[in-house]
């Protein structure tokens, strides 16, 4: 029971999550109205497909060091999470933007710049699979895994900072934790994010020890 503290918080997070992202008051905002409460919903999921792939860098930096399977593995399963994760949160921002900017994809540089580094990660997919021999499937992936995460935090944070676009925190558009985000939205916003990231985590741990099995009881075979 110990052990499962943090499987229990990510439930009881997720359903306070979606209980008061639903039912809590939420700030008339201009434009925005209702659709606010997506806050809890787009933005961890950016949140946490960061720290997911983050985590997947890392365990593709050990196996650089140390090219163990599990290392590879879980690199392999981060990845596919964070992605999962980046989907969702391009399908959610694309639902916010039909409200609040007209249509669902208007090519703002956030979007856009959002669009191409998943298609870096789906790239990485399609390279892994491309590999029959495991070692240098793994060597090689890990290399590109590193260089992926390196080009996507300019393209999410930095490249439209330097352009015009409509995306809040971005082309000199303000974020809302300058001006809108209120108490109200903090006390569901912070749970949301530790909850939705906690939950990719638990999945990543799932997935990977699922595979680390599928590959022993292969080998005793």
């Amino acid at each position: 029971m110990m052990k499962n503290w943090w499987k229990i918080l990510t439930v009881l997070l997720l359903i306070f999550t979606v209980v008061a992202g639903v039912l809590s008051e939420v700030p008339r905002l201009a434009i925005l109205n209702e659709t606010i409460r997506n806050l809890y919903f787009h933005v961890p999921m950016w949140f946490g497909m960061i720290l997911i792939l983050l985590i997947s860098v890392i365990y593709s930096i050990k196996y650089l060091r140390n090219p163990t399977i599990k290392n590879d593995v879980i690199a392999y399963e981060a990845a596919k999470v964070g992605i999962l994760f980046g989907v969702l949160g391009i399908v959610t921002g694309m639902e916010w933007a039909k409200f609040t900017w007209g249509e669902y994809w208007s090519n703002d540089p956030k979007q856009n710049a959002s669009a191409i580094g998943l298609l870096i990660y789906f790239a990485y997919v399609v390279l892994r699979s491309s590999f029959a021999e495991q070692q240098q499937r793994a060597r090689i992936s890990a290399v590109y895994n590193i260089f992926a995460f390196a080009a996507l935090i300019p393209l999410l944070f930095i490249l439209p900072r330097l352009t015009d676009s409509l995306h809040p925190g971005n082309g000199g558009n303000p974020g809302f934790n300058t001006y809108d985000l209120d108490s109200r939205l903090r006390m569901v916003f912070y749970p949301a994010v530790l909850g939705w990231t906690m939950l990719g985590i638990w999945i990543v741990n799932v997935r990977s020890r699922f595979e680390l099995l599928r590959q022993r009881l292969y080998e005793t075979v």
